[in-house]
């Protein structure tokens, strides 16, 4: 198999200049604090350093072309065993850059202090050359309204997803899959004075009705009929020994349509196989049915309103997509875990870089000139035009703009928009918009 194709070596040749306007200031300064650069020993000052992770992460280049090509550039006069040590010592401070970057995209702007912020929180793993398993996990944030990352955290695959891996208040809203449904992460997050939306399993978190019965999910879906959902006010069961609280909020269960629920009881099977096992029958019965849990209200979101904002998860997949396709996040070359860490943090560095020149510049034609596009931004997404706010609420056909349809083949019959059914909701329809970009 051939490998993939590589970032061109432009982006630290005549590029260069604009990635480090994109960059924290006073990269010296931080570089010393941090410990990455000491002395000068080959490598002149900070930036220079950077330029050469970025050349071995994001390029794709191997430590001696590293070395060959900034030699050949008169940049940096090093041996690769030497610039090995550097970007193995440098990891903290790639740390510290990327958390500069995702703090520019944590202030609210003057006016939307009382929206709810949607965030989408999910995790990937990452596996180092010649190795079957996980190496590495990525958590990621992703803010639906402002359309980028604003957390990113690496750690060994032994740590798992859960909500205390982001911080939350009390105008966010998180949305999550199943591997989040955990009472310890719901808890926190309520502590915290957050809100979410998580799918559950139909076990992973025992319920309780607001009386502190145990509530039985599958029991509660029986006799509804496909594309039919339901509405029930429950509390997560509390747990005394491990200090976790009853969490209230409202179980929403959709019934699947006949198809999509074949396609799941397939699934349920493929595991149960691949494990030696026998499919539970509990199991089979729970793949007829989507199950979420909220503790937003439902004057701030109805069911429908849920079931179409907890389809908006795909767009954290869609960047684990982009983070492995446009700078192969996943094409780890290293073993060394200091090195490793460093590739991974310049590989989500380069990321949030490349998502600040789509935001500045996707939406107006390149005339040479570096400064931002300024008050004019892309399909009034928040942040754009250089504001790095996020959550702002924006006109509804500008939101809607943010969402292009897919691209049809030549010749492709062009499809009728129609009116959402309660089984598939379209999560563009306008008040559904509205509420997953900026709920009021």
């Amino acid at each position: 198999m051939s490998s993939p194709a590589r970032p061109a070596t432009s982006t630290v040749e005549e590029d260069w200049q604009q990635v480090l306007r994109l960059l924290p200031a006073d990269l010296d300064e931080s570089a010393r604090t941090t410990g990455a650069f000491r002395r000068r020993r080959g490598v002149p000052n900070a930036e220079t350093l950077l330029r050469l992770a970025f050349a071995y992460a994001y390029c794709g280049l191997s430590l001696r072309s590293v070395v060959a090509w900034a030699a050949r550039r008169d940049l940096a006069h090093l041996s690769d065993v030497a610039l090995l040590k550097r970007l193995k010592k440098a990891a903290p401070w790639f740390s510290f850059l990327l958390t500069a970057k995702l703090t520019q995209r944590l202030a609210l702007p003057p006016g939307v202090g009382r929206s709810l912020r949607v965030r989408l929180v999910d995790a990937s793993s990452l596996a180092c050359p010649g190795t079957a398993g996980t190496d590495w996990r990525l958590h990621l944030g992703f803010d639906l309204g402002a359309g980028c990352t604003d957390h990113a955290e690496v750690t060994p695959a032994a740590d798992g997803e859960t909500f205390k891996r982001h911080a939350t208040g009390p105008d966010e809203v998180l949305v999550a899959d199943r591997g989040y449904a955990q009472r310890p992460g719901i808890a926190a997050v309520v502590k915290a004075g957050g809100q979410l939306l998580v799918r559950l399993n139909w076990h992973n978190v025992p319920l309780q009705d607001r009386e502190g019965k145990p509530f039985d999910p599958l029991a509660a879906a029986e006799g509804l009929a496909p594309g039919e959902m339901a509405e029930f006010a429950v509390q997560t069961a509390p747990d005394a020994k491990a200090d976790l609280p009853a969490v209230a909020g409202r179980l929403i269960i959709l019934r699947k349509s006949e198809a999509a629920a074949e396609a799941a009881r397939r699934q349920v099977r493929l595991n149960a196989r691949r494990k030696g096992r026998t499919p539970d029958a509990r199991s089979l019965a729970a793949a007829d049915y989507l199950f979420l849990f909220t503790n937003v209200t439902p004057e701030r979101l109805s069911a429908a309103e849920a079931l179409s904002l907890y389809r908006f998860r795909w767009q954290i997949e869609l960047a684990f997509k982009r983070l492995k396709s446009l700078v192969h996040l996943d094409a780890l070359t290293a073993h060394d875990p200091a090195l490793c860490r460093s590739f991974i943090l310049v590989k989500l560095l380069s990321m949030l870089i490349l998502e600040d020149l789509c935001r500045d510049y996707a939406a107006l034609s390149p005339w040479g000139e570096t400064r931002p596009a300024g008050a004019v931004g892309l399909a009034g997404l928040p942040g754009s035009g250089g504001d790095p706010a996020a959550g702002d609420r924006r006109d509804a056909d500008a939101r809607r703009l943010a969402f292009p349809p897919p691209r049809l083949r030549p010749g492709a019959a062009r499809a009728t928009p129609q009116a959402a059914t309660p089984e598939c909701p379209s999560p563009l329809s306008r008040p559904i918009l509205s509420h997953a970009l900026s709920l009021s």
